[in-house]
């Protein structure tokens, strides 16, 4: 799921940006036909071992991101667009997580391949409180007219600087308590943040009460990680409000609502991408906090939140194929 489909999520996201913050193309036609094999080939080899090598499977999965970091990075720069340098090391952080976990299976390290997972899951939550923060709040203030955004200065620094410290906490295995301190701080942050953001008429858009509660995954998942710090709870149920709450939510909304307006479409959705967007937050749920209260409930839940992600995707997909296999309705490129 990390370096998988959030790895692609992340890669349509950044492309389709970059292409808009600096006016200049990425990549199109043939090179994003190449981009897209190598994602494909890094999720498909791995079920043929026997075919394939070790070595050859993390060769082709490891050469997305780099590509990735290219294809984003040379209008970047040429176009001096300091403001977002910062996702070139990002992704480039990123895809060392996905070398350890590699390295790992191929036996080079050990004891590694958990910890650089849990790693990326943590620089996508570091990466979305960062979009979080920019697009979030500008969707709200687009689709509610009149709506009052506040932003603190302060608050916008440590909802990002909080992350950074709990990130590298974790990943250090210094004291859990520690950790726990910058997820506390997270989610004081963050949530403050989220407060900021909110108007009471985003409840009848849903392409933006879809987003509100993705980003309440953040905080929802940083409170957990305070409780498995002190004892509270365990540490194994700290994992899934981030993963299927915060990205599944979050990139489900994304995906609905970018779609729509890079093919010409208003930007409004009917009752079924509203019950889907209701069903991936209820898979956030019945994975990330009931069992918790239910641990004899455990494997029942595993698979009721399976059905209700299945429901939410499936959902998107026949509501959005039509949409993405034709072209704009409005004539422009995209």
């Amino acid at each position: 799921m990390i370096f998988g489909y959030t790895a692609a999520v992340i890669a349509g996201f950044l492309l389709t940006s970059v292409r808009n913050w600096t006016e200049m193309a990425t990549p199109t036609g043939w090179s994003l036909a190449v981009l897209t094999l190598l994602w494909c080939l890094g999720r498909i080899l791995p079920f043929f071992p026997s075919a394939f090598s070790g070595e050859l499977i993390a060769l082709v999965d490891l050469s997305f991101l780099p590509a990735l970091v290219v294809g984003i990075g040379v209008p970047l720069v040429r176009r001096g667009d300091r403001r977002n340098w910062l996702f070139l090391p990002l992704i480039s952080v990123f895809w060392l997580t996905n070398i350890l976990v590699h390295l790992a299976l191929l036996g080079l390290v050990t004891d590694l391949a958990h910890q650089a997972v849990i790693l990326g899951l943590d620089l996508v939550v570091l990466l979305i409180v960062i979009m979080g923060g920019r697009v979030i709040p500008f969707f709200t203030e687009r689709a509610l007219p009149g709506a009052l955004i506040k932003r603190w200065s302060t608050i916008e620094r440590l909802a990002i600087i909080s992350v950074i410290g709990f990130t590298l906490a974790e990943f250090l295995f210094i004291d859990l308590r520690i950790a726990g301190v910058f997820a506390g701080i997270a989610a004081i942050a963050n949530g403050i943040r989220l407060g900021g953001w909110y108007a009471h008429r985003l409840w009848r858009v849903p392409l933006l009460w879809v987003l509100h509660l993705g980003y309440s995954w953040i905080v929802a998942g940083f409170m957990l990680k305070v409780g498995a710090a002190f004892g509270v709870i365990p540490q194994q149920f700290t994992v899934h409000a981030f993963s299927l709450g915060a990205i599944g939510v979050l990139t489900l909304g994304m995906m609905a609502r970018v779609s729509l307006g890079h093919t010409g479409r208003p930007l409004k959705v009917g009752p079924g991408m509203a019950i889907a967007f209701a069903a991936v937050n209820l898979a956030a749920v019945t994975r990330g906090l009931l069992p918790i209260l239910h641990p004899q409930w455990f494997p029942q839940l595993v698979m009721l939140s399976g059905v209700f992600w299945l429901v939410a995707y499936a959902i998107f997909i026949v509501v959005y194929l039509p949409i993405l296999v034709q072209p704009r309705v409005d004539g422009k490129s995209g």
